[in-house]
């Protein structure tokens, strides 16, 4: 019998595209959804309004792009979305295809205001997107010939480009035409799975892409994903990477491993390990990083017993 996660088991942390104004962020836990409305120091159950049986596991949250605008919040559970247009008040559920997938993440097209389009990674069911700013959602896997997908990201250029990157158990697939059609790209398949992607902020320019695996293993791709290249191995799978909020400038990398936070403020060509203090006992699974990821700014972390702390 595999154990119960406890449950203040954080799978994501999200943080307001306006977090320097209104401090507003969403924690995805084991027991369900919490937000806060201080910059992570204190945080209230968001899922109030709906009547509910008991605990509902979240597995992913993501904000609008136009948050401060429309207000707009999703929210990954088995078998469904939460959608709130209230700033996570009031939450509307759009159920997904039966047998219920279970949700790996969500992203938003950065041109969401626009086009109104979400997407979301399920761990057996591929990839379901929504065209209708969250009110209907449709698997779209055409091409897609792995359908454990474990991570999803979105070009920063989506509205030129239509670019979207699925990291799955045997590689990395990419679609150029907004999800509707897959192809594989020319990753190892001894190194996957893929459990983290991340565009660069200036990849117009750059071409530069980020792939973590379960085995440690961070790869980079300065050509759009057509060519990968290890950079780093470490001990640990690569839950997560973030980048440095102008990376052109500044190449900062912080990875999550494990427990682990390594640090590179020259695009992965040294590495120093990260300091962190937990209870005893506890690890990180998550990270969020609204002031950047230098050392000495407060980073919110989602941890696998004590909730969101602020390392």
């Amino acid at each position: 019998m595999v154990a119960e996660l406890p449950a203040n088991f954080v799978y994501s942390i999200a943080v307001s595209p306006n977090f320097a104004q209104d401090g507003i962020c969403f924690a995805a836990q084991q027991s369900g959804l919490f937000r806060s409305a201080d910059s992570g120091k204190s945080w209230q159950y968001a899922y109030q309004s709906l009547a509910q049986a008991g605990p509902l596991a979240t597995h992913g949250v993501a904000f609008s792009p136009d948050f401060s605008h429309d207000r707009t919040v999703f929210a990954a559970v088995q078998g469904g979305i939460l959608r709130s247009t209230d700033g996570g008040e009031h939450w509307q559920v759009e159920v997904l295809s039966s047998p219920p997938p279970v949700a790996a993440g969500l992203v938003f097209s950065p041109n969401y205001q626009r086009d109104g389009q979400a997407f979301c990674a399920t761990v057996e069911d591929g990839v379901f997107i929504s065209r209708d700013r969250g009110s209907r959602w449709a698997t779209w896997n055409f091409g897609l010939l792995d359908l454990q997908t474990l991570c999803l990201a979105v070009s920063p250029q989506f509205s030129q480009d239509d670019t979207l990157l699925a990291g799955a158990e045997s590689g990395i697939y990419r679609s150029k035409n907004g999800g509707r059609a897959w192809k594989v790209l020319d990753f190892s398949v001894d190194s996957a799975p893929v459990i983290s992607l991340v565009f660069s902020s200036f990849y117009e320019l750059d071409g530069t892409i980020f792939a973590g695996t379960i085995h440690g293993e961070l790869f980079c791709s300065t050509d759009r994903g057509n060519h990968w290249a290890p950079i780093h191995q470490l001990d640990e799978g690569i839950d997560q990477i973030l980048l440095g909020k102008n990376f052109q400038r500044k190449p900062e990398i912080l990875l999550l491993a494990g427990s682990r936070l390594h640090y590179s403020a020259d695009a992965g060509q040294s590495w120093k390990k990260r300091r962190i203090t937990l209870a005893a006992h506890d690890n990180l699974t998550c990270l969020a990083a609204p002031h950047g990821i230098a050392a000495g700014s407060p980073i919110l972390a989602g941890t696998a017993n004590q909730g969101v702390v602020i390392i």
